[in-house]
């Protein structure tokens, strides 16, 4: 691999995770690279075993294959398959040795896109443009009426597969009228000062644009604990740049948010995701993947919001004497929840509140993957793996669903029908009632 100066991190001059990291992501050429961090694997195939692509495409290698067995090899071309790789990161969980696993495909994946596929060919500016939706999403949300219509129509989706590859079974998601900004902007900011009950909401892309619902909801529950919420300048978590290999990009929307975060850390604030996605790009990838002033900080000082409230305030307390009139849900815990070890923590604080049933549709993974259900030649796949979810939701004794990730829900809603809630949502109608504070 080539010699590079653009803040990856290299295994010789920073910490990480452990010393398999530290060479995991060594691309300077003096350390082994990806070979030298394969050390720690015994080949118990554990990772392969939890890996959704693998149980539904015998083709696929699996993630063994495409972190360290690969890295063993004798040449440094990386094989094709790692884009079949859907991001989910269940193998860093499974891993007995805590082998870096999605930090060696993410480098991977960043090393095949630029050395091997060609920047102009469809697939590559496909990739791209799902890559960045948030600059989409910006421009959509100018106008987002005609956005909604445009995008809308069955002949933009067809005509979307046939010249980007992106598939034409999924509907686009629909654009607010006002995004969350420009609804926290006209209501004055926060409305709560506090010394010591500080937050700083990274809400990302598809909270602001498309479920501003999610994002208000955010601020309501935190300010009815006395929180003071800010809401910092951003760019996209970079998930869908790691999951397309676009590391530069990823790099760039790294050093905005950390910049920005770290200066509210230093003065007091905790920061807080509603997207679970978005809590794992700050506490994992971002210091796995890059040499950012501040990033340690920034990810040590990182939550998902619904864990936040469990850890630092009586959340079952509140919610004790709380009674909802909704629906029944079945609630899919995503990926990245998991992950992080919050895969339980919803159904625990939900199960005891009156007025409605909640419902664990079980471990499996939706199979959207983030932009990997997107992709055209990537939905049959997809739909398989979620094939499982699909099923449990179907079964329970439920009129719609919950989750904490914005592409689970596309998956739910698409494979079941179901209108799709988050939790913060819940918890908002359970704690604040129809005040529109």
């Amino acid at each position: 691999m080539s010699d590079r100066d653009d803040g990856f991190r290299s295994g010789a001059d920073v910490g990480g995770r452990d010393d398999a990291l530290r060479s995991a992501t060594d691309t300077s050429g003096q350390g082994g690279g990806l070979r030298s961090g394969a050390d720690g694997c015994y080949k118990c195939s554990t990772c392969d075993s939890v890996c959704p692509v693998a149980e539904v495409d015998p083709s696929f290698p699996g993630p063994k294959f495409q972190g360290p067995e690969q890295w063993r090899l004798e040449d440094d071309e990386i094989d094709p398959s790692i884009t079949d790789c859907s991001n989910c990161m269940r193998c860093d969980g499974a891993c007995p040795t805590d082998v870096p696993l999605s930090a060696m495909h993410n480098t991977a994946r960043g090393a095949y896109v630029e050395g091997s596929m060609r920047p102009w060919s469809r697939t590559y500016l496909r990739n791209r443009l799902l890559a960045n939706y948030g600059t989409m999403a910006r421009i959509a949300s100018r106008t987002p009426r005609l956005a909604n219509a445009v995008m809308g129509s069955t002949l933009v989706r067809r005509l979307a597969e046939s010249l980007l590859g992106i598939t034409a079974e999924r509907e686009f998601p629909r654009f607010s009228d006002e995004t969350f900004r420009e609804w926290f902007d006209a209501r004055g900011g926060a409305t709560h000062e506090s010394a010591d009950r500080r937050v700083a909401y990274f809400h990302g892309d598809y909270a602001n644009h498309n479920t501003p619902d999610v994002g208000k909801a955010l601020v309501r529950v935190f300010e009815s604990f006395g929180y003071e919420v800010r809401v910092p300048d951003q760019r996209c978590s970079g998930t869908p740049m790691f999951a397309n290999g676009m590391l530069g990009d990823a790099r760039r929307a790294a050093a905005v948010n950390v910049e920005n975060l770290r200066a509210l850390v230093a003065d007091g604030y905790d920061v807080v995701c509603s997207c679970t996605s978005c809590s794992m790009a700050l506490r994992q990838e971002y210091p796995e993947l890059f040499d950012v002033d501040g990033v340690e900080t920034v990810a040590a000082n990182s939550w998902d919001a619904v864990e936040y409230l469990r850890v630092h305030e009586d959340l079952e307390g509140a919610l004790a004497d709380a009674t909802v009139d909704v629906p029944d849900v079945a609630y899919h815990a995503p990926c990245h929840a998991r992950n992080q070890g919050l895969g339980g923590q919803t159904v625990e604080i939900l199960d005891g509140l009156d007025g409605f049933e909640i419902h664990d549709v079980g471990d499996s993974c939706s199979g959207i993957s983030g932009t990997y259900g997107w992709k055209a030649e990537k939905y049959d796949t997809s739909m398989a793996i979620g094939e499982e979810m699909f099923r449990h939701t179907e079964r329970a004794d439920a009129e719609a669903g919950l989750t904490e990730c914005p592409t689970c829900a596309m998956a739910m809603e698409h494979g079941t029908g179901y209108e799709i809630g988050h939790t913060l949502e819940l918890l908002e109608t359970a704690l604040c009632g129809d005040d529109p504070a």
